[in-house]
């Protein structure tokens, strides 16, 4: 006997858009996911045909139920069980923050990466600092 509506933080972690079901009940309290463009909570229940949004920032996914489930699958199976609809325009944002790079880091993304922190040293080297000025005075020599 197929089930015609499943918890919508269960269908989300049994397609593994979120790692633990915990995680996507918080994301539903949080206000993250929608559908149809209203906030649910973690009890509503999805079916076939249901547009999700979901919304990580800085993009919102969307997706498409095709099949319900509640138990955890293979990655393999999730295709027969939802479609992403995500528009392109969500994709090009993700690039163009990815080029960003750490001067666009928003707050409470975490400690920079190497390669940020590399770049910030290279920055703040004397070679970046050199206008061509050479000042041979001393400045704590003013007795006079």
């Amino acid at each position: 006997m197929a089930k015609e509506e499943v918890r919508i933080d269960k269908w989300m972690w049994a397609t593994r858009i979120f790692k633990t079901r915990t995680i996507a009940t918080e994301a539903c309290k949080k206000g993250r996911i929608s559908i149809d463009n209203v906030t649910v909570k973690p009890s509503r229940t999805v079916k076939v045909g249901d547009i999700i949004q979901v919304r990580k920032p800085p993009v919102t996914y969307s997706f498409r139920v095709i099949a319900l489930a509640e138990n955890r699958m293979g990655a393999k199976l999730v295709p027969g069980y939802l479609e992403n609809v995500t528009t392109p325009d969500q994709y090009e944002l993700l690039e163009l923050t990815k080029i960003g790079g750490f001067v666009k880091r928003q707050k409470g993304l975490g400690r920079p990466t190497k390669r940020d922190a590399r770049e910030m040293k290279r920055f703040t080297e004397e070679e970046f600092y050199d206008d061509g000025f050479d000042f041979d005075f001393d400045f704590e020599e003013s007795d006079e």
